[in-house]
């Protein structure tokens, strides 16, 4: 039986247009889907958009539309379109306004509340619209500018509002321990350790019961047995991760995909790592294998933002490098789970450098010679001991670091065998080989080295870089569809066939 993947995204807010913050989190999601899906798992990615709130709409009136006519508009116009520029190969695409979604979250209120664990009562408490959470003491910064002498949100430099309502909660207090007892016996749950030691000390500052109405504005999903509120925000998406697996409905389904993995905004991990667990514990459910909170992108040392004009869109980028450099810059230059700041400059470094004179120019280069010294045909050699047992060692590391989400080391383990490759060839100067006869056979040793080593870099770049690997792949006599390849066995592949010449896969750019 194959294992079971299940990996989401956040769904994300649609109160604006999509930048590269929110791209980061699509593409290692997706590498992490590929590479499972090349291992042989039975792998489902889940996306989606999260539409309901105060700061939707807020955001909908400014615009003179209703929240429905915008968030099917930025849907439409943007968040799905980034996928397809992306090529992120989702297998789902959830909405918290589909009908499926609202039927879930009903089914899961009414259940919490059969069980005991909701309540009605008032509550007062600091508000960021920005968020859409209520704020500790903890959370707030002095503000700045405009702001000076107030308090403000420590993520959104805005003014928190206060909050009066009676509403419905959630018995999060209850679970205090229980979910000390989950971080303590499944020490990989939360992901990565910094991440998970904060929230681990959260939790041990006491937990306060959560409340998961409103009932000052209506768009939302509609509590149940109370019409007149409507369904907390988060409470309502964090729901996301079973409604679109057929919870309530669809027992087979549910218990094919459930239970999943999270990748997150480091921003968003207590949600996901305290208020979600515990959901999933009131409801009886399994809990999710992990939680990864993967840090911030930042330019000019802030967080990637729209309000604070530090939102880049990713077609600014794509348009220029192309979609698989796109995937493969972000994926290599920022150890996973840390932030990382992005820059023009580097990008443009990292391109000429890793891709058009590492990647390509070594295709281009072995390719060229396979056609010249050997008419195209890759020689049916055994290769170089040394490069073999590189390779398999790369292959090993790769594997290894996906199943702790360290897909910089997996990245950096593929490009290992690229850099040694292209000292390979210096060394062995196979140019020098083919003006001596008596050499022939160590050429063809090279040749073929050469060739074994580029379609099992092939095959590690797959889920990073589809398109790029795919055309490498069938370069060097590769048959079929790459992501056929099983992955753990990349270095197990013979290019035996003929190589085919290619256009230059990384095109100088030349900047203005």
């Amino acid at each position: 039986m194959p294992e079971r993947f299940t990996v989401t995204t956040p769904i994300y807010y649609v109160n604006d247009v999509p930048h590269i913050g929110h791209a980061y989190n699509e593409v290692a999601t997706d590498v992490l889907a590929r590479w499972h899906r090349m291992r042989g798992d039975d792998t489902w990615m889940l996306t989606g958009t999260d539409e309901h709130g105060q700061k939707i709409m807020r955001t909908a009136a400014a615009n003179g539309v209703s929240p429905q006519e915008w968030t099917d508009r930025l849907v439409e116009t943007a968040w799905k379109p980034q996928l397809e520029l992306l090529n992120i190969q989702n297998d789902d695409f959830i909405r918290t306004t589909s009908e499926r979604h609202k039927a879930g979250v009903r089914i899961f209120l009414e259940r919490l509340k059969e069980a005991g664990y909701i309540y009605h009562g008032e509550f007062e408490g600091q508000y960021c619209v920005g968020c859409e959470e209520y704020k500790t003491a903890n959370d707030l910064v002095p503000g700045t500018g405009e702001y000076e002498g107030q308090l403000v949100c420590a993520i959104h430099s805005r003014p928190i509002e206060v909050v009066r309502e009676a509403n419905y909660f959630f018995k999060l207090s209850e679970f205090g321990d229980r979910l000390l007892e989950l971080y303590d016996s499944r020490p990989d749950y939360v992901q990565p350790e910094h991440v998970r030691n904060e929230v681990r000390q959260f939790v041990k500052q006491g937990l306060t019961d959560l409340s998961i109405s409103r009932n000052t504005f209506d768009w939302g999903i509609k509590v149940p047995w109370d019409e007149s509120h409507v369904v907390y925000v988060w409470f309502d998406a964090l729901l996301n991760y079973i409604t679109a697996i057929g919870y309530g409905v669809d027992d087979e389904q549910f218990e094919r995909r459930w239970p999943g993995v999270h990748i997150v905004g480091k921003d968003i991990a207590r949600f996901h790592a305290v208020i979600w667990p515990a959901m999933q514990m009131a409801a009886g459910l399994p809990i999710s294998e992990h939680v990864f909170g993967h840090g911030w992108l930042l330019v000019g040392g802030e967080k990637m933002s729209k309000s604070k004009a530090t939102g880049i869109e990713p077609k600014q980028i794509t348009e220029v490098f192309g979609v698989d450099a796109f995937r493969y810059y972000f994926m290599s230059a920022i150890a996973f789970g840390a932030d990382g700041s992005f820059s023009w400059e580097d990008l443009d470094a990292r391109y000429h450098s890793e891709l058009a004179n590492g990647l390509g120019n070594l295709a281009s280069r072995v390719i060229a010679m396979v056609h010249k010294y050997c008419d195209g045909v890759v020689p049916d050699v055994i290769p170089d001991a040394e490069i073999a047992t590189l390779m398999a060692d790369a292959v090993g590391r790769a594997d290894k670091a996906i199943d702790t989400f360290q897909i910089h080391d997996a990245v950096d383990a593929a490009m290992s065998i690229v850099e040694r490759l292209n000292g390979y060839i210096t060394e062995q100067a196979p140019w020098v080989l083919a003006k001596d006869e008596a050499q022939r056979l160590r050429l063809h040793a090279v040749l073929a080295t050469n060739v074994q080593g580029i379609g099992t870099a092939a095959i590690m770049l797959a889920p990073v870089m589809p398109e790029t690997a795919q055309k490498l792949w069938a370069a060097v006599g590769g048959e079929g569809d790459v992501t056929a390849q099983p992955i753990q066995q990349a270095h197990q592949w013979r290019g035996t066939g003929r190589v085919t010449t290619v256009p230059p896969l990384f095109p100088r750019i030349e900047q203005p």
